[in-house]
């Protein structure tokens, strides 16, 4: 499947415009997520396209490495150490890493796309997907505008796909707007949740649906976050 780069670069191009005014005040205010500024947000989103951007590099040359050499601590140090940059520094770390991201992947053929990487023992396009997750789920985060609803029909419906094992077995999902169904696992027919695409996504993301979705028997409990495999070690 080609990746949706074009869709990542959308995106990005709407973060930017969306964190343009950003004082220095309402950075350091709380963001949707628990114990994380907005500062904590931006400076996850700038790192999280650096961090992409070295594991497209390396995979050009037909090598494997890590994503963060020291591992989720290592993620997690660099965003307690960058949160609280001004909103002037925050907007031009985004804006230089996105514009190295998008300048890594401008450079990739259907070759490269289907190299291993080490982030979710995942390919190249893979990571396109993970950032077009990542960039717009997180815009909600920031909570200056951005809903759901704003989310892209097909950008809503990727990530029920991904996040669809976070339900039951058994339980099925019906988009009411696309007239569209998912199944989770093998189990026997359970649960019907139904809702619009992107409410659904929403709730599937651990995020605020405009529209809660409804369930006769009521919401089953979500799962945690698909894990990561272990990581490739392996040179190509």
């Amino acid at each position: 499947m080609q990746p949706p780069v074009a869709a990542v670069i959308e995106a990005h191009r709407t973060l930017e415009r969306l964190v343009a005014g950003l004082s220095d005040q309402q950075v350091a205010e709380p963001s949707a997520l628990p114990g994380w500024s907005r500062g904590h947000v931006l400076a996850h989103l700038a790192d999280n396209a650096r961090m992409f951007a070295r594991l497209a590099e390396h995979a050009l040359r037909g090598e494997l490495v890590a994503g963060y050499d020291g591992g989720i601590d290592e993620r997690n140090a660099i965003i307690e150490a960058t949160a609280g940059r001004s909103a002037a520094e925050h907007r031009a770390q985004l804006a230089a890493h996105t514009a190295g991201l998008e300048a890594s992947w401008a450079r990739a053929t259907d070759v490269h796309w289907s190299r291993p990487v080490t982030f979710r023992n995942a390919d190249l396009a893979a990571t396109v997907f993970a950032r077009w997750r990542e960039a717009w789920i997180h815009m909600v985060d920031l909570e200056l505008g951005v809903r759901p609803d704003d989310w892209p029909e097909d950008l809503a419906a990727h990530a029920i796909d991904f996040l669809l094992g976070r339900l039951p077995a058994g339980t099925r999902l019906h988009a009411e707007d696309l007239g569209r169904q998912w199944s989770a696992g093998d189990g026997p027919p359970g649960t019907v949740v139904t809702g619009g695409v992107r409410d659904l996504a929403a709730w599937l993301a651990g995020r605020t649906p405009v529209v809660p979705p409804v369930a006769a028997e009521g919401l089953p409990a979500l799962g945690p976050w698909p894990p990561h495999p272990p990581q490739r070690v392996d040179r190509l």
